[in-house]
């Protein structure tokens, strides 16, 4: 059980990251390049290298070939939920390809369905996958402002509660086809996003990050 930090290959927020205490850091293929620029050692490379260019010279790594059917991200958060942690903080991910930024909004969602707590950070925003089970909610302190956007994965997610900001919800039912969730706001006061059942993607401000309640 624990914290583990995936850095990827595209823009990565090397400043949130290194204000971050985790259990433990994969890199994943160009992701190694983001940190051995900050002098950061991983514990694990995960890849097929292809971004990179070349096979680092690390004692723990796994090599995978270029022609398969998950994406780097995905075999090394799968390493990560193998290894027992159960909190996956996902870095370099959410800039360059809109297809691949999807791909990861997806796998958010499929690693908060088998109960695992999932992040991911881009530049000033960061998203989190909740389920209706073990991770089906999240608490914030007060912030004074910034938007907080709620969309369902699931066909349905039902039982959603945002307690807090401009616009209050209150067991309410969001459809994967309709953006009702969108720009909420925070107003200064203790805020909490639930649900009873369904995946949820929420987005929030960086900003955010250290007013949340139970962090990595």
């Amino acid at each position: 059980m624990g914290a583990c930090a995936l850095v990827g290959a595209v823009e990565f927020n090397a400043e949130h990251f290194s204000a971050q205490r985790f259990d433990a850091v994969i890199a994943v293929d160009a992701g190694y390049a983001h940190l051995e620029k900050i002098k950061v050692e991983p514990d694990l490379v995960v890849g097929d290298f292809d971004s990179l260019g070349y096979v680092p010279d690390h004692p723990r790594i796994e090599t995978h070939p270029s022609h398969k059917d998950a994406s780097d991200i995905e075999l090394a958060m799968q390493r990560a939920a193998e290894l027992g942690f159960d909190t996956l903080v996902v870095y370099g991910c959410l800039s360059g390809r809109l297809d691949h930024t999807y791909g990861t909004l997806q796998l958010l969602a499929r690693f908060a369905r088998r109960g695992l707590r999932a992040f991911a950070v881009g530049d000033t925003f960061a998203v989190c996958a909740l389920e209706g089970g073990a991770y089906n909610a999240l608490e914030f302190d007060a912030v004074e402002a910034g938007t907080l956007s709620a969309f369902a994965v699931s066909d349905t997610v039902r039982g959603v509660d945002e307690i807090g900001l401009e616009y209050p919800l209150d067991k309410a039912v969001l459809v994967n086809d309709e953006p009702l969730g969108v720009s909420n706001e925070f107003i200064g006061k203790p805020v909490k996003v639930a649900i009873e059942e369904g995946t949820l993607l929420v987005f929030f401000p960086l900003h955010a990050w250290n007013s949340m309640r139970s962090t990595v």
